[in-house]
């Protein structure tokens, strides 16, 4: 790779630092984007774990033979995807699903009055856990063969004591294995810092696809209303490092108190 190309006075008489075979970085893309890349491998193998502070931008600059401009760059952008946090006067410290700010990043649905903050956490009803094979559409969106194993969780979110979200979820059996229904239901923080935490895996993005659907008998009954109520449907399919699929969710959703918020840009 020929660094003077990169307009980075950091990455002079840097050899193959960026670009050799054992790190894997692609050719032909910003040097920022580079760094960022390999940063991301790290994190993805468990260099550094969610909550961890990562090496300051000297040392990273140092490790990589690159300037700091560049190593501030890149984790600006990794920090922007919510996978890095700055604390000032702290460091850089390794986004985790137990921070507050990060619990609510995939909660779409907000009062229409008041704040998240301010309703509470969900109160939260595990139905089931079972392990299964997976079926063929199951198996396609989380890029496992059909019948490979995959778990299957149920469960009811209520705010207030009024149920709100009936939602189903489907992650892969050989990532989750040791996962039960005792866990999940004395665990009391967000499901995803149960995921990090137990099992390693982190949610870094997600996909949905929204639609109006009428709640069937068995709905009706895990959130007391009746057979009809219109619902809002939420398929999530949620990646991990590496756009590598780790769970599918199926939600349906009560919307007379409350609506779906996304911020777009």
């Amino acid at each position: 790779m020929d660094t003077r190309s990169t307009g980075d006075p950091g990455a002079q008489n840097s050899g193959d630092a960026i670009g050799s075979p054992g790190q894997g970085a692609p050719a032909f893309s910003p040097l920022y984007q580079q760094i960022k890349t390999l940063i991301l491998r790290s994190l993805q193998a468990g260099e550094w774990k969610p909550g961890d502070m990562i090496p300051s931008e000297f040392d990273l600059a140092a490790r990589y033979r690159v300037s700091q401009g560049t190593v501030r760059k890149a984790i600006d952008e990794l920090a922007t995807d919510n996978l890095l946090v700055r604390r000032q006067g702290k460091g850089t410290f390794v986004a985790t699903h137990a921070e507050q700010h990060i619990q609510y990043r995939f909660l779409r649905l907000l009062p229409d009055t008041g704040t998240l903050e301010a309703q509470g956490p969900a109160e939260r009803r595990i139905i089931e856990c079972r392990r299964l094979r997976a079926p063929a559409e199951v198996a396609r969106q989380l890029a496992l063969r059909t019948g490979d194993p995959v778990l299957q969780v149920r469960r009811v979110l209520a705010f207030g004591g009024t149920p709100a979200i009936l939602e189903d979820l489907w992650l892969p059996g050989t990532a989750f294995k040791g996962l039960t229904l005792e866990t999940l239901a004395e665990d009391k923080g967000p499901m995803y810092a149960l995921f990090e935490t137990q099992f390693g895996v982190r949610m870094v993005r997600a996909v949905e696809k929204l639609k109006a659907v009428n709640a069937d008998a068995d709905t009706a009954g895990w959130l007391d209303i009746e057979a009809g109520h219109a619902l809002l449907s939420v398929e999530r399919l949620a990646y991990t490092y590496n756009d590598v699929p780790m769970e599918l969710r199926r939600g349906l959703y009560r919307t007379e108190t409350r609506h779906y918020h996304n911020e777009l840009s």
